[in-house]
């Protein structure tokens, strides 16, 4: 059963308890004061009866009970609410001294409750065609002559049992009315309270089926849309972690498919030529050739063997920072490369601010060789390649710019994933596997930092890292 159902149900129940056990009361109480007031006005004038017949007997004598029947008469024509009387003695039970009206057939033998002083009360009834007549029977007794008369008279109480028949029926009437409309009311009320329950009963199913896109986007102020608004907020992240898992994935595989392709491609060199060289059916300087051709193979699989295996230590370790000039140590490495490049008509240009920083040394020789090795890479018919080290209140900023081809737009963004290469066929001619710029990132971020690329093709390329290892 549905919510609002049951919301409807529970209102429907709760005013049925409410409004029945309130109109019953108030029907009984209503019913029971009329009675009591009915009871103290017939005793009233049943006692003046008596009182009357008393009066009279004590001013005249009696001389018979003919004389009794007749002042009866008279009393019981002056009161119209008296629907019958009799008088009988207990000589004379079977056959009443007087009897009047048709309801002295329904009268209860009450002499054994009354004397003199006492006076007994009860209800009767008596069939009246579709429904019955109510009647107050009030019973008592006096004495003339030492003679006990009893007296019985019906007093007519059928209005307040008509009253109350027609209160229950306007109850029961109106209970109706009211049950249909709170049935209608509460359920329309249920409905709007739970629809944006249903609206995030849709949002569930939507995500669970692949929407990630879709929101509840319920407004308001109550529980149910703070509910929603963390929900949304909850989906927002969902969303973004499956994108997140989705490019990791994708990086994966990227990864996977590239390392399998640089294996591929020297193992099955190596493989081929070491057959020839085991066939023995070259020649010396071929079996050089052949030999040479798979000692360079080999240390480039070593060389992307040690990164791969650098690359993994270091997100897994943890690293230990010490005092270092990073100018110091930039010049002692770029004065070991300028030779070399020079060879390829490359200018190497340094500009290094003096100071200190935590630094770990050998990571940051590794950046830096890194850095100019993939600028030098850049420039195939020479160039200059700047390299500036600048003091910050964080550490220091490293920064290597080349005059080179540069990087396409759309290459920025994965240039820093392992094995990615702009240009493969040129990167793989020169003896790159694509994991320098992988290895960079890695240091930048073991040491709290960033590494950021400004690259136009043609124009050159700049990569700036800014290592926040702390100031001494």
């Amino acid at each position: 059963m549905k919510f609002r159902l049951k919301a409807t149900c529970c209102m429907i129940t709760l005013m049925s308890l409410l409004f029945g056990a309130g109109s019953s009361a108030l029907i009984s109480i209503t019913f029971e004061t009329s009675l009591r007031q009915e009871k103290i006005a017939a005793q009233k004038s049943y006692r003046m009866i008596l009182n009357t017949l008393q009066v009279v007997n004590r001013m005249e004598e009696w001389t018979d009970e003919k004389d009794i029947s007749k002042i009866l008469k008279q009393l019981s024509a002056q009161g119209s609410y008296w629907a019958a009387l009799r008088l009988y003695t207990q000589a004379t039970q079977t056959g009443s001294v007087y009897s009047e009206g048709t309801m002295a057939a329904h009268f209860i033998d009450l002499t054994g409750k009354i004397d003199t002083t006492h006076l007994a009360c009860t209800i009767i009834s008596a069939p009246d065609g579709a429904n019955a007549s109510y009647y107050l029977q009030l019973s008592s007794s006096f004495s003339v002559d030492h003679t006990v008369y009893y007296l019985d008279a019906a007093y007519d109480i059928t209005s307040i049992y008509d009253a109350r028949r027609w209160q229950q029926e306007l109850y029961q009437n109106i209970f109706a009315i009211l049950l249909a409309a709170c049935a209608f009311f509460s359920y329309v009320l249920a409905y709007f309270l739970t629809r944006p329950l249903a609206r995030l009963s849709k949002a569930s199913r939507e995500i669970a089926c692949g929407n990630y896109d879709f929101r509840s986007a319920i407004k308001g102020s109550d529980e149910v849309s703070a509910v929603s608004r963390d929900f949304d907020l909850m989906a927002d992240h969902l969303q973004q972690s499956m994108e997140e898992l989705k490019d990791a994935m994708e990086r994966q595989n990227r990864f996977v498919e590239n390392f399998t392709h640089e294996l591929k491609t020297p193992m099955t060199s190596i493989i081929g030529y070491a057959d020839l060289l085991r066939s023995e059916t070259l020649s010396k300087e071929d079996q050089t050739d052949a030999a040479g051709y798979i000692f360079s193979e080999s240390r480039r699989l070593e060389r992307l063997s040690l990164k791969l295996i650098d690359i993994f230590v270091m997100e897994h370790d943890t690293l230990k920072l010490s005092k270092a000039s990073a100018a110091e140590l930039a010049d002692s490495l770029t004065r070991h490369l300028k030779s070399g490049l020079a060879q390829e008509q490359i200018c190497l240009e340094c500009d290094y601010e003096p100071g200190y920083c935590m630094l770990d040394t050998d990571l940051f020789g590794s950046l830096l060789v890194n850095l100019i090795e993939n600028a030098r890479k850049a420039l195939p018919q020479g160039g200059t390649i700047c390299v500036k080290t600048t003091m910050t209140p964080q550490g220091c900023l490293v920064t290597v710019t080349d005059n080179g081809k540069g990087i396409p737009k759309d290459s920025l963004a994965h240039i820093t994933e392992a094995f990615y290469r702009v240009d493969r066929a040129r990167s793989r001619e020169q003896g790159g596997a694509g994991l320098g710029l992988t290895l960079c990132a890695e240091i930048a971020h073991l040491h709290h930092g960033t590494i950021d690329f400004n690259s136009a093709p043609e124009h050159g390329t700049t990569v700036t890292v800014e290592l926040k290892g702390g100031r001494p």
